[in-house]
């Protein structure tokens, strides 16, 4: 199972958010290109990187933050208001092997298939929910549909794995929904990495124990910032 350091990026900042909310903000450091540094000599094999500002904005602001991320030399996954396959292909290009969407996954089903034909494998979909129904736009709206149905549609359309988000979780070191990232997997087929509330190798340890239903990974945020979890050991147990 792959563990995913986040570094989330807010002006320019390295924070996190409590459940997604803008005014619950904690800044962890000035420089995510350091962040990025010091996962990577932790030993992380991917890194998760979303621009905040993007996904509220509806468009990408933090293509240069990527870029120069990428140049530390672990490859990045990239999500944050990619609405087009411009956007797409200018994230590509910046720097990210995958790019990660997540409105258009729900409202624009037509441009993730031809970004999936166009990019074969460097196409993920971000399913964030609250109490099972799938919000887009920043989490701030609700999308009105439940998270397998959306999961079913980008399988569709070609994406392959998923990350799953339980907004109210994020955030919040209360440990991830292994039930629902685990039942996302089997109703789907898709590979899911789990977000939201992993707080302690016990989390990674349940998450784990649903690897072969299709939960893949783990991306692991304010918990390897408040040193909850230290990122080589549980590289050395889960991984």
């Amino acid at each position: 199972m792959i563990i995913i350091p986040a570094i989330d990026v807010r002006d320019g900042r390295c924070v996190r958010l409590y459940q997604g909310r803008p005014e619950a903000e904690t800044v962890y450091a000035d420089d995510p290109v350091e962040v990025a540094a010091r996962w990577k000599k932790e030993g992380a094999t991917r890194l998760h990187l979303v621009d905040l500002d993007g996904a509220f904005r509806g468009c990408p602001q933090a293509l240069d933050i990527l870029t120069a991320v990428a140049a530390v030399g672990v490859p990045v996954e990239f999500g944050g208001g990619l609405r087009t396959l411009a956007q797409i292909e200018a994230a590509l290009e910046a720097g990210a092997w995958w790019v990660i969407l997540g409105t258009v996954a729900v409202t624009n089903p037509a441009l993730v298939a031809e970004a999936c034909a166009n990019w074969p494998g460097r196409v993920m979909a971000a399913l964030d929910a609250r109490d099972g129904q799938v919000t887009i736009a920043g989490w701030e709206k609700d999308a009105g549909l439940p998270a397998a149905e959306v999961g079913r549609r980008v399988k569709e359309a070609g994406v392959a794995e998923v990350i799953y988000t339980d907004i109210c979780r994020d955030g919040t070191l209360s440990g991830p929904n292994v039930a629902a990232t685990r039942a996302l997997a089997k109703e789907t087929g898709l590979s899911v990495i789990a977000s939201g509330g992993v707080a302690t190798m016990a989390d990674l340890r349940h998450l784990k124990e649903a690897e072969a239903d299709g939960v893949s990974g783990a991306v692991v945020g304010k918990a390897l910032y408040e040193g909850t979890i230290k990122l080589a050991a549980a590289l050395r147990e889960v991984s």
